[in-house]
């Protein structure tokens, strides 16, 4: 069985490479719009499926990939209720960090694996609490660049993990991509569960 990561994440592929070594990983261009009001939770499951089966669909007829098992997965932060991405810029970030101020969030890593046309999926959780930021520690870290391509506008693994206070949870959901599910969706849809 080859394992394929379908994320160009460096945050993903450092997690799954605690678990798996080697694999290979395999990206897709997909579409990462929802239809308006889908819940967070939702949202990130059919991101990760999305994902996976842009890259199933790719690999699908190419005989070296005929065993092959695609991880996928998806990551947002939810404040209130409301989902919050990737900042689409500097002043982006800024208003999502001054939200996370001194509030607990809670972040939703979806993670799907298809294997010889199954799919399983599932979707961890976990909450973070940050310390209140001023302006000026929230702009110093908008200049390392960091927060531009995470969920919620920062990285708990690197210099945003100085604002974290607590967090409840697996860490590596918070990362993106929650190790233990993984293996549970991998050991479920390897003896023939799933969709």
């Amino acid at each position: 069985m080859k394992i394929v990561l379908a994320s160009a994440s460096p945050r993903r592929k450092e997690l799954l490479g605690r678990i798996y070594d080697p694999f290979e990983i395999i990206t897709a261009d997909t579409d990462e719009s929802l239809p308006q009001g889908t819940p967070p939770e939702r949202g990130v499951a059919i991101l990760a499926c999305r994902k996976g089966r842009a890259v199933c669909e790719r690999l699908a007829g190419d005989p070296a990939y005929a065993d092959a098992l695609v991880v996928s997965a998806d990551t947002l932060v939810e404040l209130s209720g409301e989902a919050l991405g990737k900042p689409r810029d500097e002043s982006d970030a800024r208003a999502m960090l001054r939200r996370l101020s001194g509030n607990t969030h809670v972040v939703r890593t979806g993670v799907a694996v298809h294997y010889h046309g199954r799919e399983a999926y599932d979707v961890a959780t976990a909450a973070v609490t940050f310390y209140p930021l001023t302006d000026e520690q929230i702009d110093a870290y908008i200049r390392t660049g960091e927060p531009m391509d995470k969920a919620g506008a920062y990285g708990i693994q690197g210099e945003g993990g100085r604002f974290v206070a607590s967090y409840r949870g697996d860490f590596d959901t918070i990362m993106g991509l929650s190790l233990a599910l993984t293996e549970e969706l991998i050991a479920k849809i390897t003896k023939g569960d799933g969709v």
